[in-house]
């Protein structure tokens, strides 16, 4: 198992191949969208990875930026949405950091962040509340009065109800402490055969949840996922 930031920086195709098979209910976009409606509005999606919700946003949106760190990543992410002719509405990528924004004071409505600041905790376990305080307030910042801020996070890979992974736990109850409402949604895995399930499990994951994958035959991978969201 490649660690994330080898993954990030080195293996899109794959990640993409994982994250394509997540959601296959199609329950993200509801959620998002009884949480704020999303037509006609200017978005910036923070850590967009490979495009799996920029895809989702990109026919809505009056106009939507994208940022990650990996250029490899946003690489995958820009092909993707080239691809989608039913839309015509503007889209940016740009590399960045999430607690340094190259955009001016409230230049969209909502700031997304999916499966981003969670890694931080990992990245930096000395000073994570500090950075994602930071990173907040850079949403913040570029936010427009009365916009949204939304956090999208894992709740448990491999389990049928909310089991947050224990390292998150922190960094949720400071999300709640900041005044963010949350809710949750099933984003199941669906995979082709038994053998895919588990070689991209194991990549992203790692080899025990790979072989309960393999133990439990699991095509469909049960996942839970939280959404936390802000006023501003």
């Amino acid at each position: 198992m490649p660690t994330f930031e080898e993954i990030y920086r080195s293996h899109a195709q794959t990640y993409d191949q994982l994250v394509s098979r997540e959601d296959h209910q199609g329950n993200i976009l509801p959620t998002l969208r009884r949480i704020c409606p999303l037509e006609g509005m200017s978005v910036l999606e923070l850590g967009a990875g490979t495009g799996r919700l920029s895809k989702l946003l990109a026919p809505l949106t009056q106009r939507l930026i994208i940022s990650d760190l990996s250029p490899a990543m946003l690489q995958v992410a820009v092909s993707a949405l080239g691809g989608q002719t039913q839309t015509q509405n503007p889209t940016a990528a740009l590399i960045a950091n999430n607690d340094a924004l190259p955009l001016c004071d409230q230049a969209v409505e909502v700031v997304l962040a999916g499966w981003s600041l969670g890694h931080t905790i990992g990245w930096y376990p000395d000073s994570w509340p500090e950075r994602i305080r930071r990173t907040l307030e850079q949403m913040r910042r570029v936010t427009r009065p009365g916009g949204m801020l939304i956090i999208i996070e894992t709740l448990g890979t491999g389990f049928e109800v909310p089991t947050p992974p224990p390292i998150l736990i922190p960094y949720y109850d400071l999300l709640k402490e900041m005044g963010f409402s949350q809710t949750w949604c099933r984003t199941d895995y669906r995979f082709e055969t038994l053998s895919e399930a588990e070689t991209l499990t194991r990549f992203f994951f790692g080899d025990s949840l790979a072989t309960e994958v393999v133990q439990k035959s699991w095509l469909i991978l049960p996942e839970c996922t939280g959404f936390w969201w802000k006023r501003v």
